[in-house]
């Protein structure tokens, strides 16, 4: 299993390019189950959890084949409705093809998802959902049954705001009878890229971005070209790196837009950040300060980025509260930063931060995918070697991590 070994001490600076969003990348993918047509994707990052969903759709009967950033799904042959726990238990995402199956076979069998330890995220909303739109759904033997003749247009009202069941019941109803409404929907960016996506495809969709989605179903969706979004936590992980180090640089390909409550944080921190149409430049003070976090879904502070802030309060001055509103699994993290000397106090979705004045290197190991992401900053400023275990967490979510790092000017290397 592979490591990472990181040599503290390093100030970062210099520039790098974000790479396509994985969250955003992934429902897209899901998309073209919905078309008979080829689908042409741009900008996808090559990641452990899109090569799985790849996989994924390939054993139903569509082709695919890669091309550097571009991905090219062609389902017209698409022949199983079945999502086998052997490729959805390592990826919650798996649950995205779902939708898309239902609207157009009218069938789907899909195992309960895995992925991140991160706290419990029922699929509950996607199965009321289909349910009200018309579909028998029973949960058997561990996977998720779905039947319907046509799926129905309906107003959805979500118990929680989700992103995933947002982007499966709006997936659902692009191809359903009539007008569907999803209220309480997620507005996050990566719901309103799907929703562009399927619009390109021939989609009537209405609202996305916004609280209240407005679906009204068409008979059929055709192929199309589209160019995933930047991702909006790789370029707050780097933006932290960063700012952690004392650096200065420049990430390319990405934008202030997509994260303005991370932006806001750091610019609190000392961080001077100056905004362009595409890049973003930070330049971080000497010495950080605390700032209080506490997530909430978008545009609030997200989740994904809380673990990269607690690293960087552990070397703040002052102290800093965290509060998790998201996840009620999510400080993980909190004990393997204090292995590197972080003064850390965890009360249930509390977590209380004193910053100290150096870190020191240690082994530990990575919990999650964004806690994977905490340990590299805090390695990448403690005195001494760092390294990481179990960081097939990071090949999830973050493209050439060592290499992007790299040109930055981190001492990083993989160990095999």
């Amino acid at each position: 299993m592979d490591k990472l070994l990181i040599e503290g001490g390093a100030r970062l600076s210099g520039e790098i390019t974000i790479s396509g969003a994985k969250n955003a990348a992934l429902p897209i993918l899901c998309a073209a189950l919905l078309t008979s047509e080829p689908m042409v994707f741009t900008n996808v990052p090559r990641l452990g959890d899109i090569h799985t969903l790849l996989r994924l759709l390939e054993s139903m009967g569509v082709r695919s084949e890669r091309e550097g950033d571009t991905v090219t799904l062609d389902a017209s042959g698409l022949s199983a409705a079945v999502a086998p726990y052997e490729l959805v238990k390592t990826m919650r995402a798996s649950i995205l093809v779902l939708g898309p199956l239902v609207a157009r076979l009218g069938e789907a069998r899909v195992s309960l998802p895995g992925g991140c330890a991160i706290g419990a995220r029922p699929v509950d909303q996607h199965i009321r959902g289909l349910q009200a739109m018309g579909a028998e759904v029973s949960v058997e033997h561990g996977y998720v049954h779905a039947r319907v003749r046509r799926l129905k247009g309906v107003k959805l009202v979500t118990e929680m705001v989700t992103v995933t069941g947002t982007a499966n019941l709006m997936m659902a109803a692009t191809m359903a009878d009539g007008e569907t409404v999803i209220e309480n929907a997620a507005c996050e960016p990566e719901v309103v890229d799907l929703a562009n996506c399927l619009i390109a495809m021939g989609a009537d969709i209405e609202g996305a971005g916004t609280d209240a989605i407005r679906i009204r179903g068409v008979e059929r969706l055709r192929g199309t070209t589209y160019r995933v979004m930047p991702d909006r936590i790789e370029t707050g992980t780097y933006l932290c790196a960063l700012a952690a180090t004392g650096g200065e640089g420049r990430l390319l390909g990405t934008s202030t837009d997509l994260l303005e409550a991370v932006t806001d944080k750091l610019i609190e921190a000392g961080c001077e950040i100056t905004p362009e149409e595409q890049a973003i430049t930070l330049r971080a003070p000497k010495k950080l300060r605390a700032v209080d976090v506490r997530t909430a879904p978008y545009p609030a502070f997200p989740t994904d980025m809380q673990a990269q802030f607690m690293a960087l309060n552990c070397i703040a001055e002052g102290a800093a509260v965290i509060r998790e509103t998201i996840f009620e699994n999510r400080f993980m993290h909190a004990v393997e930063l204090q292995r590197l000397g972080a003064d850390i106090d965890i009360d249930g979705n509390t977590a209380v931060i004193r910053g100290v004045s150096q870190l020191e290197g240690a082994t530990v190991m990575a919990t999650d995918l964004r806690a994977s992401a905490s340990l590299v900053i805090a390695g990448l400023v403690a005195q001494g070697e760092t390294v990481i275990e179990r960081i097939y967490h990071l090949d999830r979510g973050y493209e050439r991590l060592e290499e992007k790092l790299g040109a930055l000017g981190a001492n990083v290397r993989r160990i095999r």
